[in-house]
């Protein structure tokens, strides 16, 4: 599949197979982050890769999902994320701007294991300090963030934007989208 292809196919899941995610696709995940682009090179950040079973159940705990349709944008019982991985900005390197870097290094992870056929959603909604404790993350680090991984029990599809971006699931579980049109958006040689 074409990155383009990829991009194009990539959506925010949040029903999961329980099938484990293996150590080698999470350490390729990590890997394409490490790689993405950053702010003057100062590359700030860490992960915390988390396949452990017991601790992946702790992790979901700290954790909120799909607000704008809680309860059932959650995933069911069954249907958790395999895997996590915390993305930590190392502080003694850099303490504030690194929300670029970290955009950067989401979106490759998300691709990279898109390719796999891993699915992920990006969460910014998280007990930090339970999660630091969890995970043992010194006090020069900061959690920005998580992403979910597993493989999809779900469907997500992009929508024609009519005239609201409010996503939507219906009974099936399958998300909808909303997506604005490219027509609207692209502007050449000026606005």
């Amino acid at each position: 599949m074409s990155v383009l292809d990829l991009i194009r196919s990539r959506r925010s899941i949040r029903q999961f197979r329980p099938e484990p995610v293996g150590r080698d696709i999470l350490t390729k995940v990590v890997d394409a982050g490490r790689l993405a682009p950053s702010a003057a090179n100062l590359q700030p950040l860490e992960f915390v890769a988390v396949d452990d079973a017991a601790l992946a159940k702790e992790v979901f705990g700290c954790l909120k999902w799909a607000s704008a349709i809680a309860p059932r944008g959650n995933p069911r019982p069954g249907h958790e994320p395999q895997a996590y991985i915390a993305v930590l900005v190392n502080a003694r390197i850099r303490e504030k701007m690194y929300e670029y870097d970290v955009g950067a290094a989401m979106e490759n992870m998300i691709l990279a294991a898109l390719e796999k056929g891993i699915a992920a959603c990006w969460l910014i909604s998280v007990d930090k300090p339970k999660v630091v404790d969890l995970l043992g993350i010194p006090d020069s680090y900061k959690l920005d963030s998580i992403l979910a991984l597993g493989f999809p029990a779900q469907v997500s599809k992009a929508e024609e934007f009519a005239d609201s971006t409010k996503y939507w699931q219906d009974e099936d579980y399958t998300f909808h989208v909303p997506k604005r049109k490219l027509a609207s958006v692209v502007h050449f040689n000026g606005f």
